[in-house]
């Protein structure tokens, strides 16, 4: 190895998240600060925590939202097609009635 040419090593760094938990492990920097760590990360918590800046969860599950409602309130082909016959039926009905 050339001497002179690599950063210092500090063997107990000091490693700091944004939920408060605290370790020491090995780095070139003294002191980090992090935003996830293993106590809050979703994967290993099995606990939802959304990092929205921008409002974008809340759009998609405005969205997924509306989907749903329009989806229960709209009918497939099979159902307007007996309602149209019904519709049919009952005017062709009516107009047998009159004559």
């Amino acid at each position: 190895m050339r001497a002179d040419i690599h950063p210092e090593y500090f063997t107990k760094a000091k490693i700091t998240c944004a939920c408060g938990s605290t370790f020491v492990a090995g780095s070139t920097r003294a002191e980090i600060s992090i935003e996830l760590c293993s106590a809050c990360h979703p994967f290993y918590t099995g606990k939802q925590k959304t990092m929205d800046t921008a409002r974008r969860v809340d759009k998609f599950q405005k969205r997924m939202e509306l989907k749903t409602t329009t989806a229960a309130v709209r009918s497939g082909k099979r159902v307007k097609k007996a309602k149209d016959a019904a519709q049919r039926k009952a005017k062709s009905d009516a107009l047998g009635a009159e004559r």
